[in-house]
């Protein structure tokens, strides 16, 4: 199967640090993958509605909700690139992350199923030391193992002022093979 990597963008700007190091990490992969970049900020969702113990129901279709789910399930590699705020993914990532429970739930979709076996990276900019991005990696991890799927790490980069990561010139060596390598089963911690 050939490789279609979607690149989700949770920063509320566009061409933030994240965004850059996302993308020199990109230009490493070969011609014949698929790239698609979406910024989450442009295809805002509406607040996720949590009905597991109310009858779940049909939801009312939202374009921007059909947009992601539909993009997502096409990917065989997904790449939540977020910055850290306050030590985890942004809100619009977050959101994101939050709409998976409702498409577990979407007749016809089978998302944990289609999910399966697929790979979800991460890449994030922070301003601090990066043991500070463990909830981070965590909240990634933890929500690839949940699903079935693997889990390619997250490339992580320094930068504060617009442009700074581009100076991080540790992150951008990383950034040249981080999608190179075989990205092992997701596991919870301590769990065998």
């Amino acid at each position: 199967m050939a490789r279609r990597f979607l690149f989700l963008l949770g920063s509320s700007r566009r061409d933030g640090n994240t965004e850059l190091l996302a993308r020199r990490a990109a230009e490493q992969l070969s011609d014949d993958v698929e790239q698609r970049w979406i910024h989450l900020a442009e295809h805002p969702l509406p607040d996720f509605e949590d009905r597991r113990h109310s009858g779940d129901g049909p939801r009312p279709e939202h374009e921007n909700v059909t947009l992601l789910r539909d993009a997502t399930l096409a990917a065989t590699d997904l790449v939540i690139a977020s910055p850290l705020y306050w030590y985890s993914v942004s809100a619009q990532t977050k959101r994101y992350l939050d709409h998976w429970s409702a498409w577990l739930r979407t007749p016809g979709v089978d998302f944990r199923a289609a999910m399966a076996g697929r790979t979800l990276w991460g890449v994030t900019a922070l301003a601090t030391e990066t043991e500070v991005a463990e909830p981070l990696i965590g909240t990634l991890n933890h929500s690839a193992a949940y699903m079935g799927m693997r889990f390619g790490g997250v490339l992580l980069g320094n930068g504060s002022k617009p442009g700074d990561v581009l100076n991080d010139t540790e992150a951008l060596a990383r950034a040249k093979t981080f999608f190179a390598r075989e990205a092992p089963l997701a596991r919870f911690p301590g769990r065998d």
